[in-house]
C-alpha cells in the first residue's frame, strides 16, 4: 500500500500482492492513513463487535422462546 501511496503504480502494486484494484481501493478507503497498530486495533474491535452481536442474537432468541413457552396455556 505504501508503494502506491508514495506515487507508485497501483496496477503494479496489485500485481505484486496478487489483489484486484477494486480490493486495493476498498482497503485504501477503509484503512487509508492508519498506522498498522490502528488497523490491527480496528480489526480486533470488529471481531469483538461481531461476537457481541452473535451473543445478543442468541439471547434474544432464547428470550423469545421462553416468552412463547410461558404464554401457552397448560
Amino acid at each position: 500500500m505504501k508503494g502506491a501511496e508514495a506515487g507508485g503504480n497501483v496496477r503494479e502494486v496489485c500485481r505484486v500482492h496478487n489483489i484486484t484494484e477494486q480490493t486495493f481501493y476498498c482497503w485504501r478507503n477503509k484503512f487509508g492513513g492508519m498506522e498498522v497498530s490502528e488497523a490491527r486495533r480496528l480489526r480486533e474491535l470488529e471481531r469483538e463487535n461481531a461476537a457481541l452481536k452473535r451473543a445478543v442474537a442468541d439471547l434474544t432468541l432464547d428470550n423469545r422462546m421462553l416468552k412463547d413457552i410461558n404464554a401457552k396455556k397448560w
